[in-house]
């Protein structure tokens, strides 16, 4: 059974941002607000994935879905980086575009399109 493509995206961008967040243990400096990078890392990726997927059920090109994905990525760590501070901005911002690339591709290679006439109303 294949996952929608907002469910995949949901699935695709939670994962990665979960890790995103875990690999701030790398940076000993971080260690009193892991609890904060970990949190803000998961709902970015979340929150990225949905949008992301939503997108690419409106669009049907490889190309709009990994622009989309990395464009909503982009947005949603500046985001975080108004919170963080501007010191870590590469730090937050090409993980997250990262994020964006890889959601962007999975969501048009590999999710479904809802199909309407077995959607739930």
């Amino acid at each position: 059974m294949t996952l929608t493509k907002p469910m995949l995206g949901l699935a695709v961008g939670g994962t990665l941002g979960l890790l995103d967040g875990l690999s701030g243990f790398f940076e000993p400096s971080l260690a009193p607000v892991m609890g904060s990078v970990i949190t803000f890392s998961l709902l970015k990726g979340l929150l990225a994935g949905l949008a992301t997927g939503y997108v690419s059920q409106r669009v049907h090109s490889m190309t709009l879905g990994i622009l989309a994905g990395t464009g909503i990525a982009a947005a949603l760590s500046l985001l975080v980086i108004l919170r963080a501070g501007m010191a870590l901005f590469w730090d937050i911002l090409l993980p997250g575009m990262l994020l964006g690339v890889v959601v962007g591709f999975a969501t048009q290679r590999f999710g479904r399109s809802a199909d309407p006439a077995t959607a739930i109303r």
